[in-house]
């Protein structure tokens, strides 16, 4: 109910900037403003995660490419499913990326009931195998806009020490760090700390 009632209100006030935000991307690049990808939600029930569209319309196929011609990049992407460099992003991208816009259509995510306000990151099918046995923990939850791994490193952090923070997340759950989360979010999107 706090998910649906924070949202609500959220979305009175930030109308104007997701029109905005739409606006520029449509002007920036060709393609679609939104971009819908699949996650792993709770129960293991795969769901369209929205997002603003932040690379070039044939991200996959640049992906494929680019990860065959530079043995660097593809162990880099093995690794945190994530290139620091990317030459997919375009210019609102950036922007987007950095500051943590991009996920603001999330937000209908958690109208849908796929989504909660806080919770682990939202992966995909080929991440699962990463949890391990921690897999039982992830799924056991909705998937979170914002979390621990959002607010202590994002980007900087192994995929191994986001897998733990996942599971501690879970186990420690309560409705003061749901709170406190989401405050802390608020911080790290404006110093745009480990986000790229």
């Amino acid at each position: 109910m706090i998910d649906y009632i924070l949202v609500l209100v959220g979305l009175l006030f930030f109308w104007p900037l997701l029109l905005l935000i739409a606006v520029w991307i449509y002007l920036d690049s060709p393609g679609p403003v939104v971009f819908k990808h699949m996650r792993i939600g709770k129960n293991g029930r795969p769901f369209p995660c929205y997002k603003f569209r932040t690379m070039c319309v044939d991200a996959d196929l640049c992906l494929a490419a680019l990860l065959e011609k530079y043995p660097d990049a593809r162990n880099e992407w093995e690794k945190n499913y994530k290139l620091k460099n990317d030459p997919r992003i375009t210019g609102s991208g950036a922007f987007l990326r950095k500051t943590s816009l991009d996920e603001l259509p999330q937000i209908f995510n958690v109208l849908r009931g796929e989504m909660s306000l806080v919770g682990p990151r939202p992966v995909t099918e080929k991440e699962l195998v990463l949890y391990g046995e921690y897999l039982v923990d992830y799924l056991s939850v909705k998937p979170g806009i914002t979390g621990m791994w959002q607010v202590n490193g994002r980007s900087n952090t192994t995929y191994a020490e986001r897998v733990q923070m996942d599971s501690w997340y879970v186990h420690n759950w309560s409705l003061l760090l749901d709170l406190e989360l989401l405050c802390k979010t608020f911080v790290v999107v404006l110093t745009h700390k480990g986000a790229y």
